[in-house]
């Protein structure tokens, strides 16, 4: 159990049987009446994301959730297989339970794995990856860093804005979290 006094950002609680983790809070103590925790939490499972108020002081059922470090190994069909770093257990794991990132894992890649109950809730990625391009249009000489983008496809089948310069062949380093292009990688 946790207070609604300890919420913090990236909190994980158990409310009707599902998982919400807390992204904002804010304290208030009124002139009149008692004090309040205003929370926007966000679903786990799903993505929703909701406003609650929870009385200071009021316990809340902590989410016991596990990170387990593991490697891509190889893609059966729609699944994706991982092996277990400490034991090499593998688990599979569907392109819905990993989201929209899973445009950005490859084979070896090692992510950590959020297990709840024995359910898989989430696949987190490394922040950046390094990627090849494999399709763009061509670059053309007098094209600069700060002319424009153009979209080019990476070894994975993602698409990611980069600059004019960018041409097929060239490792990309791109960040996972909003799909931006961070520079090339040597």
């Amino acid at each position: 159990m946790i207070s609604s006094n300890d919420f913090r950002t990236g909190t994980s609680i158990e409310i009707d049987g599902a998982v919400w983790r807390v992204v904002e809070f804010l304290h208030v103590k009124p002139g009149k009446g008692s004090a309040f925790v205003r929370t926007k939490l966000k679903k786990v499972q799903g993505g929703n994301v909701v406003e609650k108020t929870f009385r200071a002081g009021e316990m809340v059922p902590q989410a016991n959730l596990s990170k387990t470090a593991m490697q891509h190994t190889y893609k059966d069909g729609e699944d994706f297989v991982f092996m277990d770093l400490e034991t090499y257990e593998e688990t599979r794991i569907t392109a819905g339970q990993i989201g929209d990132r899973v445009k950005y894992i490859k084979d070896g890649m090692e992510v950590n794995v959020l297990t709840w109950n024995e359910q898989v809730l989430e696949v987190e990625l490394p922040n950046t990856v390094v990627l090849e391009v494999t399709e763009t249009d061509p670059g053309v000489k007098g094209d600069t860093a700060t002319g424009g983008t153009k979209p080019a496809i990476v070894e994975t089948g993602a698409q990611v804005m980069v600059p004019l310069f960018i041409s097929i062949g060239e490792k990309i380093k791109v960040d996972t979290r909003d799909d931006s292009y961070l520079g090339r990688e040597n």
